[in-house]
């Protein structure tokens, strides 16, 4: 038999990790850059009315919520209505102008979307919606869910 056709025994069958460091950070990064955390927990039930026709805002980062609905009492007892911004409950409702018209002067583009519990009483919502004009935010958005026909 010729010695061309004759197998090396010392071959190395082991996968180079010298370049496993810095794909690891670059994932940690990745993900450290591209991830993006809750910023506000929500102290009112919001459970939202259902609706046929519905548009998704794509622009998220220009959208600043208000939360409207039962305050949760804990123990899934709930209080009476709330009106709730950020992370604060808005004990006044004059108070949401100034708080917005100052994010409206952060960010000249924003969208308020109202999140409003079905069971709220009109009148809160329309005070809120009040408040919201006079600070000068008139792009406002309404959520819902998307209404499902069986």
């Amino acid at each position: 038999m010729s010695q061309h056709f004759k197998k090396k025994s010392k071959t190395s069958q082991e996968i180079p990790t010298a370049a496993m460091p810095d794909i690891i950070f670059m994932l940690l990064i990745f993900f450290m850059v591209s991830t993006v955390l809750r910023e506000t927990t929500v102290q009112v039930r919001t459970k939202l009315p259902q609706a046929e026709a519905i548009s998704k805002i794509e622009q998220k980062r220009l959208v600043s919520y208000v939360w409207i609905g039962p305050k949760k009492l804990g123990n899934n007892r709930l209080g009476d209505t709330a009106v709730q911004i950020d992370d604060a409950l808005i004990e006044d409702v004059g108070v949401i102008r100034t708080i917005m018209w100052r994010k409206l002067n952060e960010t000249p583009k924003l969208i308020v979307s109202l999140r409003v519990d079905e069971t709220s009483e009109m009148g809160i919502v329309l005070d809120v919606q009040q408040e919201l004009r006079e600070a000068g935010t008139l792009r406002i958005n309404y959520s819902t869910k998307r209404f499902v026909s069986l």
